[in-house]
């Protein structure tokens, strides 16, 4: 098969990239246990987090001035949705990617505008990327020179990125969430430069070099101490990512142990309440769970939240495919009907505004919300969840009862919609959420419920959500 090629300029050169074939399939699914946490001041946080129901993950960094799968082309690992230009040496591709802070220059960077974008959108949390794998810091870190404090863009008054990302979003009401990976492939303390890095993991042995580890351990504590100690304001959510970095489990390879109930004790001592999302690595550091890429089979109890790129990368690229915002309605739906938060990633643009396409999509997905969102925020999952396209979430105390019917894109409103169960008590009114107005339902003498939707409703509508009083719903 042909590959597309990207020609990027980079320390006066340039690298090509070829593009993948299809989207990226590499995902983490949920841990299979969870442990709630014990603080008072945390299970509020974490409830407060489950009303929000809708958030943006923000992936940006060097790998949007590439337009490329972010971080991944410097790890030497052969995966199809890893691009690298197969002309140039591994190491003179890892140099010639360090290089690019020299270009990434985001002169239209309007945090303000993302965060208005995705309040328009519906969303009410946000995860930014302050450091990827890449060890590219987007924040003011004395542990490395490494940062966008250092590069082309450090004499912008705008250049403490993530200062102005958490405090456009805060000025917008969202919970603020700082993304940061534990593993950090620019860092000598983790990649060190004695041995070839053959893949993600630190390339040398914890065993032999204990110092080096240590090192580590103090780099990664004081970079996250930088992000919670209050210099960048109330910080509800620290997402670690790179579950890989983790105390030895089984009978897997070496450890990578980097002190976890240290880092979480500071973090809380800066940050009471703070939400602790130690990504797949099970136990009492990973307040929520967080498959990546796709959505659990069934109904989970325990807090969780699938994180999902409204494209088919995380980062910008060029060439990416949106989701339409009927699919991403529909994921949101289902969802938040097995009980979990969707968070959708975003990717913004090397000159630091969004996409037109992500703006485009995003103000759909809101509009929808905009009538229908009481069934969706503030919610909780009930036991019978699902029946066909039909699905059903109840209000907090379970005294309403909503159903939300999503239909089919592309074609035609039907006159009615059918379901089984979760049946409206006897001469309930039952309500259209998109118009106000009440409905026409009947329940056949097979217990089919039909419902049939209100003259007027817009073209185009992904779905339709009802409501009716339901007491003991949320059995």
């Amino acid at each position: 098969m042909k590959h597309v090629f990207f020609l990027l300029a980079i320390a006066g050169g340039c690298l090509a990239f070829p593009a993948p074939s299809r989207a990226q399939t590499f995902a983490h699914e949920q841990s299979s246990t969870y442990v709630w946490p014990r603080e008072p001041e945390v299970r509020r946080q974490l409830y407060r987090w489950q009303n929000l129901k809708f958030g943006m993950l923000i992936h940006w960094g060097l790998y949007s001035q590439l337009g490329i799968v972010e971080s991944w082309s410097i790890c030497s690992e052969e995966e199809e949705w890893i691009p690298r230009d197969s002309t140039v040496s591994y190491d003179a591709y890892k140099r010639a990617y360090w290089a690019t802070i020299d270009a990434f220059k985001p002169e239209r960077f309007d945090p303000l505008a993302w965060a208005r974008a995705g309040k328009r959108g519906g969303m009410n949390y946000v995860v930014f990327t302050t450091k990827h794998h890449d060890g590219f810091a987007l924040f003011d870190t004395r542990q490395s020179d490494f940062s966008i404090l250092h590069g082309a863009f450090k004499d912008d008054p705008r250049a403490n990125a993530t200062r102005e990302v958490f405090n456009a979003f805060r000025q917008e009401g969202y919970m603020i969430g700082a993304y940061f990976s534990k593993p950090d492939w620019h860092s000598p303390y983790y990649w060190w430069d004695r041995y070839a890095t053959p893949n993600r993991n630190k390339n040398y042995s914890i065993a032999k070099n204990p110092w080096r580890w240590e090192k580590f351990k103090e780099f990664t504590y004081n970079q996250i101490e930088e992000l919670v100690n209050g210099d960048y304001g109330k910080v509800d959510i620290l997402w670690l990512d790179g579950g890989w970095v983790c105390p030895q489990r089984g009978s897997r390879r070496e450890g990578q142990d980097i002190d976890m109930p240290r880092i979480a004790a500071m973090a809380r001592g800066y940050q009471p309440g703070i939400l602790i999302v130690d990504r797949t690595v099970e136990g009492e550091f990973e307040n929520y769970q967080t498959p990546e890429r796709g959505v659990p089979p069934g109904r989970l109890t325990e807090p969780w939240e699938s994180c999902i790129p409204l494209g088919n990368d995380w980062g910008y690229v060029p060439s990416d495919v949106y989701k339409s915002p009927a699919r991403v309605i529909h994921t949101l739906v289902e969802i938040v009907a097995k009980g979990g938060n969707l968070l959708l990633g975003i990717g913004p643009k090397a000159d630091g505004t969004l996409p037109d396409e992500v703006v485009e999509r995003l103000e759909k997905v809101g509009e929808w919300l905009a009538v229908n969102g009481k069934a969706i925020y503030d919610t909780r999952s009930v036991h019978a969840f699902r029946d066909g396209n039909t699905w059903f979430t109840a209000g907090e105390e379970g005294a309403i009862l909503y159903a939300i019917a999503c239909l089919e894109e592309g074609e035609a409103l039907p006159r009615e919609v059918s379901w089984r169960g979760n049946v409206p008590p006897p001469g309930s009114r039952v309500t259209c959420l998109q118009t106000g107005k009440t409905a026409r339902w009947k329940k056949g003498s097979d217990g089919l419920v039909t419902v049939t939707l209100p003259a007027g409703l817009p073209a185009g509508l992904p779905a339709v959500a009802f409501s009716w009083p339901s007491p003991g719903a949320n059995d």
